[in-house]
């Protein structure tokens, strides 16, 4: 609980606006003299505790964030200084738990294909105007059931799809398969 006054750093008296809201000076002045108070040695016990000096003065900056906040809100520690240690600390663990969940599940992110090389994509290319040539060789009926069983239909679904019966349909598919075969073999391009 703030005091109704205090005594800012220029020896003038100030009110606090309400027994729980501490004035902006106010506040200014706490974290100022917390953070000369206890920055250096929270920074070196967050240094010995993540050995890395950007995370420490990170964890530590964070420290005093909240620190100003809880002034701000009317909630100041009675010690500051071992506040902010348990703050830090606390800050040090989530930091310390998120950085094991992470590399616990890195293996399951998905690993990004390795780009083609202008070679294959060429060839990918060629191939695939020449399946194109090859498929507009056929009837129509023929192009249409080998589309539809490229995408996954089945025999059934084919044979209602161009009107036919199961059996007419496998044969229609198996001679137009050999005919698409036969075509590629020619171009020489399979």
């Amino acid at each position: 609980m703030f005091p109704a006054e205090f005594e800012d750093g220029a020896g003038q008296r100030q009110r606090v606006v309400g027994r729980d809201t501490p004035t902006h000076d106010h506040v200014r002045r706490i974290a100022a003299e917390a953070y000369e108070a206890h920055h250096p040695r929270l920074r070196r016990w967050l240094i010995a505790t993540t050995r890395d000096e950007a995370t420490a003065e990170d964890l530590a900056q964070e420290a005093f964030v909240r620190l100003i906040r809880e002034v701000a809100e009317g909630r100041p520690p009675d010690d500051a200084g071992a506040w902010l240690h348990r703050v830090a600390a606390n800050l040090a663990a989530s930091r310390g738990r998120r950085i094991s969940v992470a590399d616990r599940r890195s293996c399951e992110l998905p690993i990004p294909a390795p780009a083609a090389s202008p070679e294959h994509a060429a060839i990918e290319a060629e191939e695939a105007t020449a399946l194109h040539k090859a498929v507009a060789t056929l009837s129509e009926t023929d192009r249409d059931a080998l589309l539809l069983a490229a995408h996954g239909y089945r025999g059934p679904e084919i044979a209602s799809r161009i009107g036919r019966s199961q059996g007419a349909t496998r044969t229609l598919l198996c001679r137009a398969r050999a005919k698409l075969r036969a075509q590629l073999t020619l171009s020489g391009s399979f």
